[in-house]
């Protein structure tokens, strides 16, 4: 993790991977961001679920194994519970801390049902333990989340996943698409500045991961989306010249220079369906909203 997050900053554009903005603190400040007006994502995949839930059970089934991809809080794979009857409960998140806390609170209430919390950075493996029950395997990933990868990466990340599945497994995915502009500006660049803290608090994870001395000061959110690579972009950027340093390194960053935090692609339908049977998916079935916004996809293996 500390050799990832080196070689990001010293690149000639510096980066870091979107999974460090969840820490704690970082945690509950994306489920601030959730209850935003300007961030319809979340708003319009619980309205899709609201509307089409019994659809989807039917669809999926009763006693999957429900392993829930960067689950946070874990809420709404819990919504589900009554519909879907889950045998096996697999949150996996890299915020352990917010993590355990969540599941603590979910076997109280769901003492049925068998709950393996699992902290890991599932954007490079997909290392089950033994204690994941391998039959009726259903990986969910809500929240449009698969955006943050590069359309390569997401594609890889969607194959490794058909590869932790035997034949009855499957996939519930959420997927923000494509819209004006406007719309996509606003909701990761709010007015109250939550999202900013979020992005903000990126630098304070780093500091305590590398013993870094990172001003928050020193810098400011930045976020748009990129019409020609289909994404929303975010950024923090220096607001003078200085240099940062931490334990064996440092660099100096000039008046306006980025660090690119985080990407959010968005797809068009057919070009999601079509990356889902590159991956080894099929049997799909979608539901949306009615502007189109959000698409939720439940695809079984081929």
């Amino acid at each position: 993790m500390r050799a990832e997050l080196v070689a990001g900053l010293l690149a000639p554009q510096p980066s870091t991977s979107p999974k460090f903005l969840y820490d704690a603190l970082g945690s509950k400040l994306f489920e601030a961001i959730c209850e935003l007006p300007e961030y319809y994502p979340t708003r319009t995949e619980a309205a899709i679920f609201d509307a089409h839930l019994y659809d989807m059970a039917r669809a999926i089934g009763r006693g999957s194994t429900l392993i829930d991809l960067g689950a946070g809080n874990c809420a709404k794979a819990a919504r589900m519970f009554p519909s879907l009857q889950p045998l096996q409960y697999v949150p996996v998140d890299i915020s352990v801390e917010f993590l355990r806390s969540a599941v603590d609170g979910l076997r109280q209430q769901f003492p049925q049902i068998r709950m393996t919390g699992i902290g890991m950075d599932f954007s490079t493996e997909m290392a089950l333990p033994p204690a994941v029950r391998r039959e009726k395997r259903l990986f969910f990933y809500p929240g449009s989340s698969i955006g943050n990868f590069t359309p390569d990466e997401a594609a890889g990340l969607l194959g490794r996943i058909r590869g932790a599945c035997e034949s009855d497994g499957g996939l519930l995915i959420g997927v923000d698409l494509v819209k004006d502009k406007p719309i996509l500006d606003a909701a990761y660049d709010d007015g109250l500045g939550v999202t900013a803290a979020f992005n903000l608090n990126l630098l304070r994870h780093l500091n305590g991961l590398l013993d870094a001395d990172f001003d928050v000061r020193d810098w400011r959110h930045v976020a748009f989306y990129n019409e020609d690579a289909s994404r929303i972009e975010m950024h923090l950027e220096a607001r003078r010249d200085l240099t940062v340093r931490w334990a064996g390194g440092e660099r100096r960053f000039g008046q306006g220079e980025r660090i690119h935090t985080e990407n959010s692609y968005k797809y068009t339908r057919q070009g999601f369906l079509q990356m889902l049977e590159r991956a080894g998916f099929g049997a799909v079935r979608t539901w949306s909203d009615a502007q189109g916004w959000f698409l939720v996809c439940h695809a079984r293996v081929t």
